[in-house]
């Protein structure tokens, strides 16, 4: 019986997918992915058939996928991180739906970002917090700044995805300006670039000091709240525990 798989491989790495992931790809038939992702797995789709392209064709994958599946495939749809989160979940979904697709589809989650970045600065998201992601090429900068803007006055820890890109380059600065606003200029910020990956960096620095430093779609950067501190060579936002 045909199907599709909307699967997230984590970062990239064997070692951070998790077995049901690594199923779902062994299972496929046909493997559909961005360029850069299907890569991470190569040896897991040698003798599949294979649809590979590059950034914003996201659409036209799903289509593809869709297509495959139509076709009795068994079909896997790969997503960097987690399929849920920034990823191919929705997309496929709604695509199905508006088809009147009766289709199996089924979503495998990963690992995402979020998690390893906060792993290597210690433990900064143990408290309650917001992810925003500051590309614009979706949303407009309004409505992201007003997210932003709510989130720090909530005094949420903050989760920035896609801080900046070539396209781009001073929306970190322009979202660092809107959290400054409503959080002290020395509220811990962590930095981590390619996490688990080749090249990885991490650095802790501070609210004021982070629009320096070098950021791209492959950095998470994680601004803390009121309860986040730097202890040691960790970033910990404390839970409230009477220690």
């Amino acid at each position: 019986m045909s199907w599709i798989k909307v699967v997230g491989i984590g970062p990239g790495s064997m070692d951070d997918l998790t077995p049901r992931a690594l199923r779902a790809i062994v299972e496929a038939e046909a493997v559909v992915g961005y360029v850069k992702y299907l890569k991470f797995i190569g040896s897991l789709v040698e003798g599949k058939t294979v649809v590979a392209s590059g950034m914003r064709t996201e659409a036209e994958r799903c289509k593809k996928a869709i297509e495959l599946y139509k076709k009795g495939l068994k079909v896997s749809v790969i997503s960097g991180g987690d399929p849920g989160i920034y990823g191919m979940a929705g997309l496929l979904l709604e695509l199905a739906v508006k088809e009147g697709l009766r289709a199996e589809i089924e979503v495998v989650p990963g690992i995402t970002a979020l998690n390893f970045a906060s792993s290597l600065l210690g433990a900064p998201v143990v408290q309650d917090f917001a992810a925003i992601s500051l590309s614009d090429h979706l949303t407009p900068w309004q409505v992201i700044e007003k997210r932003l803007d709510v989130a720090a006055q909530a005094d949420f820890v903050i989760a920035l995805y896609n801080p900046a890109s070539s396209e781009r380059p001073e929306n970190f600065r322009k979202a660092c300006d809107v959290l400054i606003k409503h959080k002290k200029a020395d509220t811990p910020v962590g930095i981590v670039k390619n996490a688990f990956r080749e090249g990885q960096w991490v650095k802790l620095t501070t609210l004021l000091k982070a629009p320096d430093y070098p950021v791209d779609m492959n950095t998470i950067v994680i601004v803390g709240s009121s309860s986040t501190k730097v202890m040691g060579n960790w970033m910990i936002t404390s839970r409230g525990y009477d220690i």
